[in-house]
């Protein structure tokens, strides 16, 4: 089952889509998504922060994505175009969301939506952004020590040196 807040991600993804398609107004597509199953288990608050905060802000979210990207924003998908968008917003406005399971989530609805290797794209824009629009929080990431692998275990009788 899904969670709440993958489900408000999901509806958003379609709302976003939806505003691209067919130009509605926020009011239409929440009307909408209102319908839509798993509508009644989304996190609400989070879906109406993400679709009307991506309607708002479209052109600064658009000028943190456009750097980042090797194509034209208007050539991308409108399902990576969407992805981006809320990654994006998420990304500047979630700050209580680790980066990590921000583009987590947009990698995984990549993979439900998008393109053959959409997902692929969508994780290397959004960890740029990242990187950018979180610079401390991804550096003390990177910082962080890993446990230490496990090595792989010999078999029984194997030389061991």
């Amino acid at each position: 089952m899904k969670s709440a807040r993958r489900l408000a991600r999901e509806l958003a993804l379609q709302g976003l889509y939806q505003a691209q398609l067919s130009g509605n107004d926020e009011a239409a597509i929440e009307a909408h998504l209102a319908e839509a199953p798993g509508y009644e288990r989304a996190d609400r608050a989070l879906l109406e922060s993400l679709l009307r905060g991506v309607l708002r802000e479209l052109p600064r979210l658009r000028e943190v994505i456009e750097p980042l990207i090797d194509r034209r924003f208007e050539e991308l998908s409108p399902v990576e175009r969407s992805l981006l968008l809320l990654g994006a917003f998420e990304l500047v406005h979630h700050l209580e969301t680790p980066y990590r399971v921000i583009i987590n989530e947009a990698v995984e609805l990549a993979k439900s939506y998008g393109g053959t290797d959409g997902h692929k794209f969508v994780n290397g824009v959004l960890d740029k952004a990242a990187a950018r629009l979180r610079a401390a929080e991804v550096q003390a990431a990177q910082n962080r020590p890993r446990p230490p692998a496990k090595s792989p275990k010999q078999p029984a009788g194997a030389d061991r040196g």
